[in-house]
């Protein structure tokens, strides 16, 4: 067991509340945010002055190495790569766009031009690889790019011929026939000029730093402004709520930087303290969770991020292995969950396992946030029993409680607040209220009902809700946490199905290794094994157990159905982040959907099936 202070320095804040007679309350710390710099390009260069030869980004060389690269090779090249774009005329009109996913030429394209006042603008590569361009083409027709960079030409080239004619194009590897291909080695090596110099002292906290795309999943995709402004505040913020970030991180993270939580949360925390960024290979599949495993035996974290489907395969494996989890704790200071919520059965398992790797364990917490919040807005920095508390506003962050019914509309104002959405100003007036604030369109709950300072729960998106046909409002966010947990972990996630009915249903999401535990014949497979006798009597027992225990028919799932076909992130099931999307599962599959209320279909399972 590792032998530490039980509690990293963690913030100590001082809550305020105001009510006002409407019912409206203002909730906020009152403490001020110290001073930032005008933009994040400023701290890389002060880090690679200030420790030149320390590594700060680091991605797999083969299977048996790390490339590395300083903080002192990284300022080289971003001056080098921001001359080049200012040669070339990129601007905010004319962007740099990144189909690639995270890698080290990835970052340093896109500090380069933030260097010099060039938005990047980084996108899920499944809408450059998808066989239906629409969603690159509603990115293009935003942006108009001046410049795209894909790490390998080869996969990207289809969707740039078709949607990026003319358009220079920057690789690592690959050629571009038939357009201009730029190697990225080249443009890193560009020699700094007086122009790249005035332009970069251009910049301050008012420009645009990138674009960060939503989802897209209910419509197109919508590019949110980030300012240099709002990450360089979001910063300083996660600094005075995690003093402990004043020993520099060492980070390993597989997450997108398409993602706000990646992309902004964690991979400019690590660059504002000095730390180290090990890009993981891995992701949390069957197919790809061994490369996080291979690469977590390799590199001990400080800080550490996943989702919680991530969380639950890597104490699959964790839990037979005492030696990986000796070096995954060896160092660790906090853990860190967002994306989805977390069943309490692997809340359980994950806080056991750091109690008994670290004395007094580490502390497991999420938070809450959005990509037009930069995205640090609500954090719980104090232990909890029980999964699921976003914790309380964040110094330089108020937090605007309206209420709705037996819920609280969330809406926040602070320095990190999008100024809006590019080229859109009907969509921006629409996203924020008359005083100003950003409408985050999630509903919320106290965890102690009249205590704040206690914190509070995400209790759905307010588009994600409805009603049943009593008129009753179903909060689907809290349910759907709520549900997994009384399944007693056999449901990876679940989407709520009733609109309209007197009762509800739910599409699960299954763990599959304990779904076969359960079964009478565990050499079955897919459906097989989904409508096997054991796995449907140990369901049925569970939610027979949950419908019991409801206080009404809005939060009582009667029956379920286990899907036997995974969610798909092309149709818009699965952010890239890791979240389901309930109205997109249930719009693709409402031919299960109108199954469930069958009382014939061998797929569903039923409360009163117990026996």
């Amino acid at each position: 067991m590792t032998e530490r202070d039980s509690d990293p320095l963690f913030w100590t804040p001082d809550l305020r509340v105001e009510t006002r007679p409407d019912g409206v309350m203002l909730v906020s710390t009152g403490t001020p945010l110290a001073d930032y710099p005008r933009s994040m390009n400023v701290r890389l260069m002060e880090w690679a002055e200030a420790a030149p030869d320390r590594v700060w980004l680091a991605e797999r060389d083969g299977e048996d190495g790390w490339r590395r690269v300083t903080y002192a090779e990284a300022a080289r090249a971003v001056r080098g790569i921001g001359a080049a774009l200012v040669e070339r005329g990129l601007s905010p009109e004319r962007p740099l766009l990144i189909l690639s996913g995270n890698s080290v030429a990835h970052a340093l394209m896109a500090m380069g031009a933030q260097h010099v006042g060039v938005p990047s603008a980084a996108i899920a590569p499944a809408y450059a690889l998808a066989e239906d361009l629409g969603k690159l083409r509603s990115v293009v027709e935003q942006l108009t790019p001046g410049m795209v960079f894909a790490e390998e030409a080869a996969p990207f080239l289809r969707a740039v011929d078709a949607e990026l004619p003319g358009i220079p194009m920057v690789t690592v590897r690959g050629d571009a026939p038939g357009r201009e291909r730029i190697a990225f080695d080249a443009l890193a090596a560009t020699e700094p000029t007086d122009a790249m110099e005035q332009a970069h002292a251009a910049t301050g906290p008012d420009t645009v730093a990138k674009f960060l795309f939503t989802s897209g999943t209910t419509g197109r995709p919508k590019a949110v402004i980030q300012t240099q402004k709002m990450i360089c505040a979001n910063q300083q913020t996660i600094r005075q709520c995690w003093p402990f970030l004043r020993e520099p991180p060492v980070v390993i993270d597989w997450a997108p930087w398409n993602h706000t939580a990646s992309g902004n949360k964690v991979f400019y925390m690590v660059l504002n303290n000095g730390g180290t960024y090990h890009i993981d290979d891995g992701r949390p599949t069957p197919r790809d969770i061994g490369k996080t495993v291979r690469n977590l035996r390799e590199v001990a974290p400080t800080w550490y991020f996943n989702v919680p489907i991530g969380y639950q395969m890597l104490l699959d494996t964790m839990e037979a292995d005492a030696e990986l989890r000796h070096t995954f704790f060896s160092r660790l200071k906090m853990l860190f969950y967002a994306g989805a919520g977390m069943s309490q059965p692997i809340w359980d398992r994950l806080t056991k396992m750091a109690e008994d790797e670290v004395e007094g364990g580490v502390l497991l917490a999420t938070g809450l946030g959005s990509t037009e919040t930069a995205p640090f807005a609500l954090i719980c920095t104090t232990r909890q029993e029980r999964s699921g508390n976003v914790g309380i506003p964040a110094d330089g962050v108020t937090l605007k409680l309206v209420p709705a019914g037996d819920r609280w509309e969330a809406r926040l104002a602070g320095p990190g607040i999008t100024p809006g959405y590019w080229r859109d100003p009907e969509l921006t007036a629409e996203a924020f209220d008359e005083e100003g604030f950003y409408k985050l369109g999630d509903a919320l709950s106290f965890h102690s009902e009249g205590r704040p300072e206690d914190g509070f729960h995400f209790a759905g998106r307010l588009a994600e809700n409805f009603k049943l046909a009593t008129g009753t409002w179903v909060a689907v966010g809290e349910l759907r946490a709520k549900l997994c947990n009384e399944l007693g972990g056999l449901a990876s996630d679940a989407v709520i199905a009733g609109e309209g009915r007197e009762a509800l249903g739910a599409l699960v999401v299954p763990d599959w290794s304990k779904v076969r535990g359960a079964a009478e014949d565990t050499s079955a497979e897919g459906a097989a094994l989904l409508t096997d006798p054991g796995v449907k009597a140990a369901v049925a027992a569970r939610l027979a157990a949950h419908a019991k225990a409801a206080t009404g028919s809005a939060s009582r799932v009667t029956r379920v159905m286990l899907l036997a076909e995974p969610l798909s992130f092309e149709a818009g099931e699965v952010t890239d982040k890791g979240s389901v999307n309930q109205r997109a599962v249930l719009r693709n599959r409402q031919d299960l959907v109108d199954a469930l209320w069958s009382d014939d279909d061998p797929r569903v399972i039923r409360a009163e099936d117990a026996a």
